[in-house]
C-alpha cells in the first residue's frame, strides 16, 4: 500500500471513500493518532486518484452519472453496475425468497440439491448423480440461493454484500463469478457428504468469500483488501459455535455446519492461488 494523504479526524470522507470503490480504485483507510489516512493500493492509479481528490475538494459531484430520472431508476442500476454479480446474485436470492413464500414447498423441492418428494407419507428422496445425468445440472448450486427466513437471508446478504463488492472491485466480476460457482457448489457436495438433503443458504459462499478476502490482505498488502481482524475473528467464532451443542440450546442447532466449512476451504484455496500468482508478478 502507498500512503497518499492525511486527512483529520473531523473530516467526513465517506463521499471519497464511496467514489473511490465506484471509480475501482484499490484504497484503504486507517486511523491514525493524526488523522485519517489514505493508502493507495496500485500506483498506477495515482493519477485517477488525485483527480478524484481534487474534485472532492472542489466540492464537485464525483459521480455525476448517478443523476436519476424522473422515475428513479438510475439509482437502483447502480449497484448492477458497480458490482453486477453480487447485485445479481442478491437479487436472486431476494427473488427466490419471495417465490417461497407465495409457492411454499414447490420452489424449496426445485432448488435442492436432489428432488424431493413425499411418498406413502413420508419424504422421498432422489440421487444426485441421476439427477445431474437427467439435466438437473443447476442443482450442484441452487440451494444457495435458499433461505429459511428473514434473519437467515439478511445476515447472508450482508456478507455478500460486504466481501463481494470488494473482489469485483479490485479482481474484476469473472473472479467474483468465479468464486461464487466454485465455492457454491463445493459448499453444497460438503454438505450433501455429510448425509444432508435440505439445507441452503449463501452463507458457504459468504465464508469463501471472507477466506479470500482476508487471505489476500495478508499475502498481498497492496492488493488493496481489507477485512477487520475483530470481523474475522466473529465469523471464525460463529462458525465454531454452531458446530457445539451448545448452539441447538439457544435455537441454531440447524445449520449448515459442513458448508460453511467447505466453502471457507474453497476461499483459502483461491486466495492462497491468486496471492502466489500476485508475488509472482511483483
Amino acid at each position: 500500500m502507498y500512503r497518499v494523504m492525511l486527512f483529520p479526524h473531523d473530516i467526513d470522507t465517506s463521499e471519497l471513500r464511496r467514489a473511490l470503490w465506484a471509480h475501482r480504485i484499490g484504497h484503504r483507510f486507517t486511523e491514525e493518532e493524526d488523522g485519517q489516512v489514505l493508502w493507495l493500493a496500485d500506483p498506477d492509479q495515482q493519477a485517477a486518484l488525485q483527480q478524484l481528490l481534487m474534485r472532492w475538494q472542489r466540492g464537485e459531484a464525483l459521480e455525476p452519472e448517478r443523476r436519476k430520472p424522473a422515475g428513479g431508476g438510475a439509482s437502483l442500476a447502480v449497484p448492477f453496475r458497480q458490482a453486477p454479480v453480487t447485485a445479481s446474485t442478491l437479487a436472486l436470492c431476494l427473488l427466490v425468497f419471495a417465490a417461497m413464500g407465495l409457492f411454499g414447498d414447490l420452489v424449496v423441492a426445485l432448488l435442492t440439491i436432489v428432488p424431493v418428494g413425499v411418498a406413502n407419507g413420508s419424504l422421498a428422496v432422489g440421487s444426485l448423480g441421476e439427477a445431474v445425468t437427467s439435466g438437473q445440472v443447476w442443482r450442484l448450486l441452487s440451494p444457495a440461493f435458499l433461505h429459511f427466513g428473514w434473519m437467515h437471508l439478511i445476515f447472508n446478504m450482508l456478507w455478500l454484500w460486504y466481501f463481494g463488492r470488494q473482489v469485483e472491485a479490485l479482481h474484476g466480476s469473472r473472479r467474483m463469478l468465479a468464486v461464487l460457482l466454485i465455492a457454491g457448489i463445493g459448499a453444497n457436495l460438503a454438505q450433501y457428504a455429510a448425509g444432508t438433503v435440505l439445507f441452503g443458504g449463501m452463507s458457504g459462499v459468504d465464508f469463501a468469500l471472507l477466506g479470500y478476502v482476508w487471505l489476500m490482505s495478508r499475502r498481498v498488502p497492496s492488493s488493496g483488501f481489507f477485512v477487520p481482524q475483530m470481523l474475522v475473528v466473529f465469523m471464525l467464532g460463529w462458525m465454531v459455535f454452531t458446530m457445539t451443542d451448545a448452539a441447538s440450546l439457544v435455537g441454531f442447532g440447524n445449520v449448515a455446519n459442513e458448508a460453511h466449512l467447505g466453502g471457507l476451504v474453497v476461499g483459502l484455496a483461491m486466495g492462497w492461488y491468486h496471492s502466489r500468482k500476485a508475488h509472482r508478478r511483483h
